[in-house]
């Protein structure tokens, strides 16, 4: 590789990260006088959380800003790739760094999100039946157990195992192996919720920052509490 290719190969990697760190879930909020999506629900800036504050426009454009991020950086190294020179390590990494930039953002403290919709996006620009079949995996287990980290988490651990397993191993399939890890780790928290069964459903609303968590047996002590005076 020459040094220019480097040069070219490096600035791309480095300009991905940097539109990965765009985090739309605040953004968005901020765009429709929401409340920071850090600040209520899981606490993550993602669109699964801001759809949590009831506003459904607002979590669908956060899903496909938070997807173009990782589509946009991928797309653009593989059509400038004849001019620059990128290798498929190239472009894998550049795919692995919009994804990192989104986890660990520079211009938002790197807090960032879990990934998710930025992973199926560089998903879908590195191998489009790659990502197609990720996100059907996503769907099915979304649509029968109504978790979006359920399927997240199922939906992490087949796209190596696809990629591998259709098309062979390659620098493609290590930067996807990396953001699955990464995805799955992302969500040991809600790993841990839904062992214990206190995870969120999709749709469900947020209480309010600081409001008290009822859990079953309270809301049946306190309706008894009504029927006696």
């Amino acid at each position: 590789m020459s040094a220019t290719s480097l040069l070219g190969s490096l600035a791309a990697i480095g300009l991905a990260y940097l539109i990965g760190s765009l985090s739309f879930a605040v953004i968005v909020s901020r765009g429709f006088g929401l409340a920071d999506p850090r600040s209520y629900g899981s606490k993550n800036p993602g669109a699964t959380n801001v759809l949590r504050s009831g506003h459904r426009a607002a979590a669908i454009l956060t899903l496909l800003l938070d997807a173009l991020k990782g589509f946009a950086p991928v797309w653009l190294a593989l059509l400038l790739s004849p001019r620059f020179g990128f290798s498929e390590t190239t472009i894998a990494f550049v795919g692995l760094a919009a994804f990192l930039g989104h986890l660990w953002p520079v211009f938002f403290r790197f807090a960032g999100g879990k990934g998710v919709a930025t992973a199926a996006g560089v998903l879908l620009a590195l191998n489009p039946w790659l990502g197609l079949a990720t996100l059907v995996t996503w769907g099915i287990i979304a649509l029968f157990f109504r978790y979006s980290s359920l399927a997240s988490i199922v939906a992490a651990a087949f796209a190596p195992f696809y990629q591998l397993l259709i098309w062979g191993p390659s620098p493609l399939a290590l930067a996807i192996a990396v953001m699955s890890l990464l995805l799955v780790w992302r969500h040991s928290g809600n790993i841990r919720k839904l062992l214990k069964g206190t995870e969120s459903r999709l749709g469900q609303k947020a209480a309010p920052a600081g409001a008290p968590v009822q859990r079953p047996h309270q809301r049946g002590a306190h309706a008894g509490k009504k029927g006696h005076p």
